[in-house]
């Protein structure tokens, strides 16, 4: 068998050659920045008005208020609960400053009421104990308003937020615990924390707050 001499080929791509004195382009180009156009804040428009009735975080009878004007067309107004701060309205001040003055007055004669009640008043509420006799749990605000409810005079509830309790009682024992029933009316209740296996033992007594 005779030997073939095969020339060799030349290769048919070119090799890559480094590149002198030129940046590296970027796939992407990158546009210039431009500037911003500021972004004006729209105010909403707003209107006076007048309440009829006490809202809260808004105001009481007779005030004049400034709302937006979307919150008045849609709810204040239409619901019966202010009034367009017209020239004609403004003349009804009179009667809804009585009104304001009827219903403050009512609400200061309950509170005081109450406030006398509650005087005669002592809550008994329990904790669970250990043979130590360390408590376990705590008594609330909102534990004090359901003794409250159950334990209390006929048909007299209290919010919780008007008990100033400023942090849960973890101990047995008789305390005064602080109430706010009006801005003008402050009294105490009593309140006995007893262990539960102990219900009937005397404790020492305490203030809350």
């Amino acid at each position: 068998m005779s030997r073939l001499d095969i020339a060799p080929q030349k290769p048919n791509f070119r090799p890559l050659r480094p590149r002198t004195g030129q940046p590296r382009r970027s796939a992407a180009r990158l546009s210039a920045p431009t500037a911003c156009t500021p972004i004006l804040a729209t105010t909403m428009p707003t209107v006076e008005v007048i309440l009829k009735q006490q809202i809260q975080g808004l105001g009481a009878e007779a005030d004049i208020v400034r709302v937006k004007a979307g919150y008045a067309r849609n709810f204040l107004v239409p619901g019966g609960l202010a009034l367009e701060a017209t020239a004609g309205n403004r003349n009804s001040l009179k009667v809804l400053k009585a009104r304001r003055a009827e219903r403050e007055a009512k609400e200061l004669n309950e509170a005081e009421t109450i406030a006398s009640k509650l005087k005669k008043v002592t809550l008994k509420l329990t904790l669970k104990t250990g043979a130590d006799g360390k408590a376990f749990g705590s008594v609330t605000a909102l534990d004090i308003a359901r003794a409250l409810g159950e334990q209390g005079p006929k048909g007299l509830g209290l919010d919780r937020h008007a008990i100033q309790l400023e942090k849960p009682i973890k101990q047995t024992g008789k305390f005064e615990v602080p109430l706010r029933l009006h801005p003008q009316v402050t009294t105490a209740l009593k309140v006995h924390v007893a262990a539960e296996s102990d219900q009937g033992s005397e404790a020492p007594e305490g203030k809350a707050g």
